[in-house]
């Protein structure tokens, strides 16, 4: 009985750490492709400097994640935005702060970076 209250309790917890907020659409690394030369979407990584400068889509602007709260007011919620990190977690967690603060269309790139090619 207890094995099934933790194998529950996990699903919930997995449940809300994968949930997309209200809003958020998440898109293919394939999606993206088609989405690259749209000039009328902003374009976010929000890795790390030392990330983006690794490896990095052109089009892409660095925000990093600890950073993006203090430069939301800077980005134009009446504009589409895409989102990507490494994996796709940071930019869940980025797509939740701009639906927060009034984005009403943003995309979060599944996989992220790790499955660019």
């Amino acid at each position: 009985m207890e094995w099934i209250i933790l194998l529950l309790a996990i699903a919930i917890f997995i449940y809300f750490r994968t949930k997309t907020a209200k809003g958020v659409k998440n898109i293919s690394t394939a999606d993206l492709k088609n989405m690259l030369n749209d000039k009328s979407k902003q374009l976010i990584d929000v890795r790390t400097p030392g990330e983006y400068n690794t490896q990095h889509i052109v089009q892409f602007q660095n925000i990093p994640l600890d950073q993006l709260p203090s430069k939301v007011s800077k980005l134009d919620a009446n504009r589409e935005i895409i989102v990507i990190c490494q994996s796709g977690m940071r930019s869940a967690r980025a797509a939740s702060i701009l639906s927060k603060a009034g984005f009403t269309s943003v995309y979060n790139v599944k996989g992220g970076m790790s499955r660019w090619s």
